[in-house]
Order: structure tokens, then sequence, then C-alpha cells
């Protein structure tokens, strides 16, 4: 059988319109005992979530657990891509069983479901494992989640890749928001945010622009 090839994109590549991210308990006490990441760059792969998708303006919800009681406020770095935006509290674990996040998720109408935050075995569990049961398509930014221990992260991960999950990265879901260096309305963002928050990768455009006047894709 011949399979023709075709310059098109494939079909469980994200786009900035198909999805709903959902960026859960990025919050000071849950930060405090997590351990799989270090917390410097747990924020910025947080943040790099956050402004990636803002700029792309993608549905996105941000909710906390028990904001005023116990956990203290979202990470400033998240309420500085979506300022004045509303942030729901919950009392639940699992973000999935609150009424008035489903409410949100409903309004919004889309069956893929992006996930980052706090703790990846039980806040990212709960939602993933509940959306992929009812039919949605879940992927989890993995380094922009954290949990108690690398195995305790470790193993949240494979327990949702083995149930559907796809896993990537805060750096892979930037560039797949971008794909084309071609799409000059949002060459300067995607370059932007990663030269503030994409590490190593952004010092290089850093370093390419200043030296060499370089642009992506020339």
């Amino acid at each position: 059988m011949t399979v023709t090839a075709k310059a098109t994109a494939g079909a469980l590549l994200l786009t900035p319109q198909d999805h709903t991210l959902i960026m859960i308990d990025h919050q000071s006490q849950m930060a405090f005992a997590t351990h799989s990441i270090d917390a410097v760059q747990l924020r910025n792969n947080a943040a790099l979530v956050a402004h990636a998708a803002a700029g792309f303006k993608v549905s996105t919800i941000v909710t906390t657990v028990a904001e005023k009681s116990f956990s203290g406020p979202v990470f400033d770095e998240i309420k500085d891509a979506f300022p004045g935006a509303e942030i729901t509290d919950r009392t639940s674990m699992n973000t999935w069983e609150d009424e008035h996040v489903i409410r949100r998720v409903n309004a919004i109408g889309k069956k893929r479901i992006v996930l980052a935050g706090l703790w990846t075995g039980v806040c990212i569990v709960g939602p993933a494992l509940s959306a992929l049961d009812q039919g949605f398509e879940v992927y989890v930014i993995s380094d922009a989640c954290g949990d108690v221990s690398a195995e305790a992260h470790e193993r949240a991960m494979e327990r949702m890749v083995q149930a559907g999950a796809r896993p990537m990265t805060s750096l892979q879901y930037l560039l797949e928001l971008q794909r084309d260096w071609a799409r000059t309305d949002t060459y300067e963002l995607t370059t932007g945010i990663a030269k503030k928050f994409g590490g190593a990768y952004g010092l290089g455009i850093i370093y390419a622009q200043t030296m060499f006047h370089a642009k992506e894709g020339q």
C-alpha cells in the first residue's frame, strides 16, 4: 500500500483554537512541598505556559484550592499573564468535581483539555482521569507540574499516560502554538516569551538577534 505525504499538520498537534488550558493550584503552599522540580524552574515554566496561552488567546481557566484559608495566592507570573481574569477557587482536590469549573469548561465547549499544576499525583491526576473518562482528549504539560518527590511525579505521569493522556513540556507547548516561523504576526510574541522564560534556548535567540540580527526561519 502506497502512502502519500502531505505538507499538513498532524491531527494530534495542538492549535491555539482547539483546546482549553486549565492551570491548577500554582500556589505558594503547594510549591513549598514540591520537590520533583526546582521551584524557580517550576515558576518559570508555569510563566511560559501562561504567557503563551495569553498571547495566543487560548481559552484558559486558572483555578486554586483554598486560596484564602490555606494554599495562598497563585504565582504572580500567572496573574501577570492574565490581569483581571477570574480565578476559580475550589474546595475539591479534583478540579473536575468542582461545578463552577465544569460550567466554565462547558461554556468554552472544547473537547481538548491541557493541564498543568500542583501536585501532579493529586490535582492533575484527578481531572486528567475524570476528563478522559468523559471522552475528552487530555494533554499534560509535565514540567509545569510538580509533586512531593520525583517518584510521585513520575508515577502520576505514567498513570495518566497509561490512561491515554498525552505528555508534553512547556517549551514544546509554546512552539507548537507557533509551529511555523512564517507566521509573522506571532513571531515577536513567541520569541519574546522564549527570551524571557525559555532558558538556554531563549539566551540563544538573544545572542543570535544581538550579534547577527538573525531570525528564526531565515
